[in-house]
């Protein structure tokens, strides 16, 4: 991809909804599911080691996002799934609790959700292996819950998760990283699982044309989510992102918006090049990507792939639970304002 085009325009980028106002109603569709799902995450995370629930729960138990776990109860609710969902929410979820625990390690951070990174407290040989543990469970429970189509996707998606981590670590510190190398790292790690989270309840209902809906949904409006993260380092709050603003930047890593920066100020790259900013030194590089105008182009972009993942719901029947997969979309980048 050479370039990015414009924000989506027309209906689904803005017209009223059928059902729901807000995110508040779209929690409240499937609140009887939610209600479950701490519940079940934390017995799934239970292990004769003890070491392995101590470690589990002390990531999960720090907070998060809940939106895998989100959008697997609405995927399936929009195609009809009648039954209890709690044990299949829990499996996007597990996943990414286990990515996070190895990315820790692998990227040797200091802080996640607001607290010392589980390897700081526990050592990377334990964590790893919990990690492991969480990735093995979530297998498990999608073969237990949803059958074999379903675990065999989970397969793939987390492949695809790997090539993308591994992908990513080779280009640790590369200033050169172009858009679509950024793009396949964001597909692979963070896009592939939310788009089997989304479709997760179609594959268990057996009705595939609404899984490949569902999927090509959750893949753009996890790109979308992923650039709206990253856009955020540079004008978002703590409180949004569970990090410092500028985190990215000090570490000098590529995302979207540094990236179309550099295009618009090549001198970025080599201020960069010297190593490290400093502390001080962050306030002022912010202006200065924000002055490109890189951040409102990276938003554009993201409200661009949640019009394209909002056009595939036009395969599922009318309903709250398709409204509220809209809301949620539009919600994941405009939590910028």
């Amino acid at each position: 991809m050479n370039a990015l085009r414009t924000a989506p325009t027309g209906l689904h980028a803005g017209a009223p909804l059928t059902y729901l106002p807000d995110l508040g109603s779209v929690f409240a569709l499937v609140s009887t599911d939610f209600a479950m799902v701490e519940v079940e995450l934390r017995a799934l995370l239970d292990s004769t080691v003890p070491a392995v629930p101590e470690i589990g729960r002390y990531l999960a138990d720090a907070g998060g996002k809940r939106l895998r776990p989100l959008l697997t109860a609405l995927g399936a609710r929009a195609v009809g799934h009648p039954g209890p969902l709690a044990r299949l929410m829990c499996v996007g979820e597990l996943l990414h609790l286990g990515s996070l625990l190895h990315d820790d390690v692998v990227d040797d951070g200091t802080e996640r959700r607001g607290q010392p990174a589980a390897q700081k407290i526990y050592g990377n040989p334990a964590v790893i292996l919990t990690g492991d543990f969480c990735l093995a469970q979530a297998v498990r429970l999608a073969a237990d819950e949803a059958g074999f189509q379903a675990v065999s996707e989970l397969g793939r998606t987390v492949t695809a998760m790997a090539e993308g981590e591994v992908l990513q670590l080779l280009n640790a510190g590369n200033l050169d990283l172009d858009l679509h190398t950024y793009l396949a790292v964001v597909d692979k790690k963070s896009a592939a699982l939310i788009a089997w989270c989304a479709a997760a309840g179609a594959w268990a209902s057996g009705d595939e044309s609404a899984a490949q809906a569902l999927r090509a949904y959750g893949h753009n409006v996890g790109v979308a989510f992923q650039i709206t993260d990253d856009v955020l380092d540079y004008i978002g709050e703590k409180r949004l992102t569970g990090k410092r603003r500028g985190q990215d930047l000090a570490e000098r890593k590529m995302t979207l918006p540094l990236v179309l920066a550099m295009q618009q100020a090549p001198e970025l790259r080599e201020r960069l090049r010297k190593g490290p900013p400093s502390p001080e030194r962050i306030p002022a590089l912010i202006a200065d990507v924000r002055a490109t105008g890189a951040c409102d182009q990276a938003l554009d972009y993201a409200r661009q792939r949640v019009g394209l993942g909002v056009d595939a719901l036009d395969a599922l029947p009318q309903g709250p639970y398709r409204d509220g997969l809209l809301v949620l979309a539009h919600h994941l980048v405009d939590r910028v304002r």
